[in-house]
């Protein structure tokens, strides 16, 4: 069995869906069909959940909300309209939708909550209409909740967590069932029954739950590109082949820097029940695309992929003979934990240490008082905080055991006249992490393409 999921530009319009019900119907092993909110038909265009996002907002905001629940309502209407559907899916849609915003909180309620539930919509409603689309084309197909189905998360709006208890939940929903399921990406249900969201792109955590829970002998992430590319085509468009086969290590240290195909958290539940992933292309489906797996034959010295993500904080923290005072990272640490920020890495030398934090959770308050007790409390000799910071990755199980790599890059960045400000290499060896200033970022990656994949 198969799941396969659909991102939302292959979901944007009817012509899209068409695409969509041709591929799933082309393999009957294609069973379980996770859907992401419509998106963007044109460049010009807004994605639903942007305007569902909108309409929260307003709501929030005590404003008219009119105008913004008829934007979400249209989008919904054109897609049925085009294929046929009848008016019964999108009267449903409106009613769940303003059913949602009756439930805005009073001033002071649970914004994050509210916000969760209308984001949520997105998804919900189109896996609804997607699975009437199916039953338009005589196919047996019906709509999944992931509530019904035990589809639990924990934590924060906006950056939800799976329940451990929702894997056999959901095996036992899905141990015996026909036809095809059509289930929403993104969100799922608290113990409490409220709605919480994966962080934005987590229908692809859906899809990867879903498909650790059934023991799929695939997941099926379908997408915009023919495969994964080793750079991003807009920074260096000379780049034609892509990725055959990565290694689930690769793509997580490269989505986690900026890879935008795949979302990173996707990967655990598919690493941990060991289920291929392939990315794919809905408008070219019979392209084999890439394929993620857990082992590969790698040639020595090679590199598979090199990201770059921006937004990052560096916090660079002198201090003379730091390295005798014991447990100085370890009060650190503690003043990042008493003030909720998450840091990223924590390079460090002999007598200074970085920590990079990404931006939008560093706020200027949150800025000031972690600065302030870290002079205060930790008494170093400079204390120098850098924004507008990238992280650069460079990531290949050929690497490893490779002498020189390093070297390729630093060279190749210092003949682009490109300063790097910190690098760090992971313990395993398949990558190594290198900090610019944003300004230098598109020259960075070239440089780094050129001096891994040039002729």
């Amino acid at each position: 069995m198969k799941v396969c999921k659909f991102g939302g530009s292959s979901l944007a319009d009817a012509g899209q869906l068409t695409k969509v019900i041709d591929i799933v119907l082309s393999d009957p092993q294609r069973r379980i069909v996770v859907v992401s909110a419509p998106g963007k038909r044109n460049k010009g265009d807004t994605k639903v959940t942007d305007l569902l996002i909108a309409l929260a907002q307003k709501a929030l905001d005590g404003a008219d909300t009119t105008a913004a629940l008829a934007a979400v309502v249209a989008r919904y209407a054109e897609i049925a309209s085009d294929l046929g559907l009848g008016d019964g899916v999108v009267r449903e849609i409106e009613t769940d939708l303003t059913e949602r915003l009756a439930q805005v909180p009073s001033a002071g309620g649970d914004a994050g909550g509210f916000m969760d539930l209308l984001k949520a919509a997105g998804e919900d409603n189109n896996a609804k209409l997607v699975a009437v689309a199916f039953q338009k084309r005589g196919k047996k197909a019906r709509y999944a909740s992931p509530k019904d189905t035990g589809m639990i998360l924990e934590g924060e709006a906006g950056n939800a967590t799976l329940h451990l208890d929702s894997y056999k939940r959901l095996a036992r929903a899905f141990s015996d069932f026909e036809g095809i399921v059509v289930y929403p990406g993104f969100f799922g249900y608290r113990m409490d029954g409220s709605v919480a969201t994966f962080p934005r792109g987590g229908s692809d955590i859906t899809g990867s739950i879903l498909a650790a829970a059934v023991r799929a002998d695939v997941y099926e992430n379908f997408t915009d590109v023919d495969s994964v590319y080793p750079v991003d085509p807009r920074l260096v468009p000379e780049v034609k082949a892509g990725i055959d086969t990565m290694t689930y290590r690769e793509m997580r240290e490269l989505s986690y820097a900026g890879f935008g195909v795949f979302n990173d958290e996707a990967i655990f539940p598919a690493v941990q029940a060991r289920i291929p992933i392939n990315v794919r292309n809905t408008n070219h489906p019979g392209e084999p695309g890439t394929m993620i797996v857990q082992t590969r034959r790698v040639m020595p010295g090679t590199v598979t992929g090199i990201a770059s993500a921006g937004g990052f904080t560096n916090i660079i923290i002198d201090k003379y003979l730091m390295n005798r005072q014991v447990g100085f990272t370890r009060r650190l640490l503690t003043i990042l934990e008493e003030e909720g920020v998450s840091y990223e890495h924590i390079p460090s030398g002999i007598d200074s240490i970085s920590v990079i934090i990404r931006g939008d959770h560093f706020e200027p308050a949150v800025e000031k008082r972690t600065v302030t007790r870290i002079k205060r409390e930790l008494d170093p000799d400079s204390v120098i905080v850098s924004h507008d910071y990238v992280v650069l990755m460079v990531v290949g199980e050929g690497m490893c055991y490779s002498a020189g790599m390093l070297a390729r890059a630093t060279t190749a960045l210092a003949d682009a006249g490109i300063n790097i400000s910190m690098v760090n290499q992971g313990a395993s060896e398949i990558s190594f992490m290198l900090g610019i200033k944003s300004a230098d970022r598109d020259r960075a990656v070239r440089a780094l393409y050129g001096a891994f994949f040039g002729e």
